[in-house]
């Protein structure tokens, strides 16, 4: 029986990140899980924690922040494309959760924005240390595609972990990243969205393990928006690696994650990104 409600929920989530544009009233997610209107609502926010609106406008938004940062769409259409019926009542949203209107956030995004550089005109600076990192053994769901979108395949994991009732195992959020965006196209991008567990949990079905090999790693800690990660990429890989004297190990890049949207807003989340390297 709990599988059966596990497969309605991650209908669902999978429906609402496909068609951020549609109809995603309680009504209508309520018909895409196949239960009364009622009901479902009280399901819903007692195996994810949010009501259905909650997580309709994180992930409409979510979704609306990326386009923002990397694509020269014009905002009307940004608008429409993530459910909006008007760019006033999206720009009303989308100041509410990121304390912005779209079209400053977009501003903020550029690299050469002021807001990202210090008095004497050189580019904002990150602190980066070394550090040992554990092995470690999540249980994933994979994702290909654009990695702004990986949020879909931690819906799913997510999910699958809450109706497993394996939340209070969880020791670690953490995406694997495998692929170089600047020389693989955005369709062919292959990632993981993984939770570390508690030893000795059961693997859920549904989800494969993906082993991190112990080793140093080079860690940049970001605050802000996942939308603006690349930020702290381009620096970690652009100005840091080539100046650091080391080289980086056949090892994915992987983030970790210490509180996600459903806890703070977006311009409190903290994402460790760590790069694996080569003994010194």
């Amino acid at each position: 029986m709990r599988g059966d409600y596990e497969k309605r929920m991650l209908r669902v989530l999978e429906h609402i990140h496909a068609h951020p544009d549609a109809d995603l009233s309680l009504d209508a997610l309520a018909d895409v899980a196949a239960m009364s209107r009622f009901h479902w609502h009280r399901v819903f926010r007692a195996m994810t924690g949010e009501t259905c609106a909650q997580a309709v406008r994180r992930i409409r938004l979510n979704r609306a922040a990326c386009w923002l940062a990397r694509d020269a769409m014009p905002i009307e259409e940004i608008a429409t494309k993530v459910g909006y019926p008007s760019v006033q009542s999206f720009g009303r949203a989308f100041k509410a959760a990121y304390g912005m209107t779209p079209g400053a956030f977009r501003e903020n995004g550029r690299e050469d924005h002021p807001a990202l550089m210090h008095r004497n005109g050189e580019p904002e600076m990150y602190e980066i240390v070394i550090e040992p990192a554990p092995a470690r053994h999540l249980a994933a769901i994979a994702h290909k595609g654009p990695y702004i979108e990986v949020g879909r395949a931690f819906e799913k994991a997510g999910a699958i972990i809450g109706a497993r009732g394996l939340f209070p195992q969880v020791r670690a959020m953490i995406g694997v990243y495998l692929d170089d965006p600047g020389s693989v196209p955005a369709e062919d991008l292959r990632s993981y969205a993984g939770f570390e567990l508690a030893s000795g949990a059961e693997l859920p079905d549904g989800m494969e393990v993906i082993d991190l090999p112990k080793g140093e790693v080079a860690r940049l800690r970001f605050t802000g928006p996942y939308a603006e990660l690349h930020r702290g990429y381009d620096h970690l890989y652009g100005t840091w690696l080539p100046e650091s004297g080391r080289d980086p190990a056949d090892a994915p890049a992987f983030e970790y994650y210490h509180n996600t949207p459903r806890d703070v807003p977006p311009a409190e989340l903290v994402t460790d990104i760590c790069l694996p390297l080569k003994p010194a």
